[in-house]
């Protein structure tokens, strides 16, 4: 058996979709302060000041946001953004002046959740390797999390694709006996 030698591949950067390509874009120029690259009317690609891989945005008529956190039948969202903060919640307040919007439910105490102006979730954390004690999580907050979890219809992706007996995946159907 014959191997091809593995090609040089680089992630260049990673591409959301939005009604307004140039709009999400000038929302992550301004959260993040990176600059454009490219720039046309329905493509921009944003880079970091020192290089790396950076953040694409296309325009896609089509765009339905996703649903966080989901039920069955919502528009599941494909991926989210994660970025490390030193300041957790100075970094949601920037976020916020920005245009992003708060998710409703937050899961962690040492996450934030927020809705970019397209809808794209995306989370600030604080990293586990800064200096000094992690943020206390009381037992009380973890309950009542769990109450809101448990009370909502949600769906996992576990539960969004279910194997048939075939071996091929299938979609689950909406449950829509209410």
């Amino acid at each position: 058996m014959t191997t091809t030698p593995r090609p040089t591949l680089t992630l260049s950067s990673t591409v959301l979709d939005a009604p307004d390509a140039v709009e999400l874009a000038d929302f992550y120029r301004r959260l993040l302060g990176w600059e454009p690259v490219q720039e046309e009317p329905d493509w921009v690609k944003l880079l970091p000041p020192g290089g790396g891989s950076g953040l694409g945005f296309q325009t896609a008529k089509p765009y339905v946001p996703p649903v966080w956190p989901a039920a069955i039948g919502d528009q599941l969202m494909m991926l989210h953004l994660d970025f490390e903060v030193t300041d957790l919640e100075a970094a949601a307040a920037h976020a916020v002046a920005e245009g992003a919007r708060p998710a409703e439910f937050q899961p962690q105490h040492d996450v934030r959740v927020l809705f970019d102006p397209a809808g794209h979730p995306f989370c600030l954390f604080v990293s586990d390797r800064m200096p000094g004690r992690p943020p206390a999580i009381s037992p009380e907050w973890v309950a009542e999390q769990s109450r809101e979890i448990a009370g909502q219809d949600r769906v996992t992706v576990r539960d969004a694709v279910t194997p048939d007996p075939g071996g091929t995946a299938r979609q689950s159907e909406p449950d829509t006996a209410s």
